[in-house]
C-alpha cells in the first residue's frame, strides 16, 4: 500500500525559491509514487512569499499553508508543521535548495530498510564561512560532551521520520524545541545518508548565520543537559 509523505517546509521571505522548490520536490514525490502533502509554515514575510504559496495552493490541493501570527523563528515553524502533518512519513526540509529535494527519494528508500529516522549528513557545506563552520563544530562538540543524549554531527533538520517518531514528538508538546535533540532523545532505529550540501540557489539567507547558530547550540545545551541547571543552582546556593 502506498504511504503518504508529509513535507514540512519552514519558510520566511523566500519568494525567489518557492516555484523551483515545488517543481523539484513534486517531481521526486511523483517518482516515489506516493500520496503527499507539502506544508509550508510561514513566518509572516515582507516579500511576496505568502501570495506565491496561495497561488500554488489553487493549482495543487496537496500544498498547504500555515501562517503564523508573528515571527516565531525556524524551530517553532518546523514543529508547528510536524504537529499538523498527516503522513505515514514526514520529511523536514528548507526551501532554499541547499538541501536538494532529490535526496528525499534516497531518504525514503533507506527508511524501507526498517529505520524510524534517516537524516541527511553533510560531507561538505558549500557557501558557509569558516566562522560559521567553527561555531557549528564547537556547538556540536559541547552539546555531545555534556548532554544526556548524543546528537549526530554535521546534520541539520533535513531528515525523514516515521509516524512513530512524529507521535512521540507530539507527546513532548514542545513548540520552541531543538528538533535534532528531540529526535535523538526519542530514540528508536536511526541512521543517515551522506550528501554534499549546495550553496543557496537564489536570494540571501534570512537566517542569522552567527547568532542563529549560537541560539540553536544554546537550545541544545540547555534542553538536553542537566549540567547548566546544576551549575546555576550551585552558584545560587553559594551566593545566597
Amino acid at each position: 500500500m502506498s504511504k503518504k509523505i508529509s513535507i514540512v517546509v519552514p519558510v520566511y521571505n523566500e519568494e525567489e525559491n518557492i516555484e523551483n522548490f515545488l517543481e523539484r520536490t513534486i517531481n521526486i514525490l511523483q517518482k516515489i509514487n506516493a500520496d503527499y502533502e507539502i506544508i509550508f509554515v510561514l513566518d509572516p514575510s515582507s516579500d511576496n512569499t505568502e501570495n506565491i504559496i496561495l497561488e500554488k495552493i489553487q493549482q495543487n490541493k496537496n500544498i498547504k499553508l500555515i501562517l503564523l501570527s508573528r515571527r516565531f523563528g525556524q524551530p517553532s515553524a518546523t514543529l508547528a508543521g510536524i504537529h499538523n502533518s498527516k503522513g505515514d512519513r514526514c520529511v523536514v526540509i528548507d526551501c532554499d535548495l541547499q538541501d536538494p529535494p532529490e535526496l528525499i527519494f534516497d531518504l525514503n528508500l533507506k527508511m524501507d530498510d526498517g529505520y524510524d529516522v534517516v537524516f541527511a549528513k553533510r560531507i561538505n557545506r558549500k557557501g558557509e564561512t569558516f566562522i560559521k563552520k567553527m561555531i557549528s563544530k564547537f556547538g556540536y562538540d559541547l552539546i555531545n560532551k555534556i548532554s544526556e543524549v548524543k546528537i549526530p554531527k554535521n546534520v541539520g533538520d533535513f531528515r525523514i521520520m516515521s509516524s512513530r517518531i512524529i507521535n512521540e514528538l507530539k507527546k513532548l508538546d514542545e513548540f520552541h524545541g531543538f528538533l535534532r535533540g528531540m529526535v535523538a532523545y526519542v530514540g528508536y532505529k536511526q541512521t543517515y545518508i551522506e550528501y554534499n550540501r549546495d550553496e543557496r540557489k537564489d536570494g540571501k539567507s534570512k537566517y542569522n548565520k552567527y547568532f542563529g547558530s549560537i541560539k540553536i547550540a544554546l537550545n541544545g545545551i540547555i534542553g538536553f543537559s542537566s549540567k547548566p541547571l546544576f551549575l546555576m543552582s550551585l552558584v545560587g546556593f553559594v551566593f545566597a
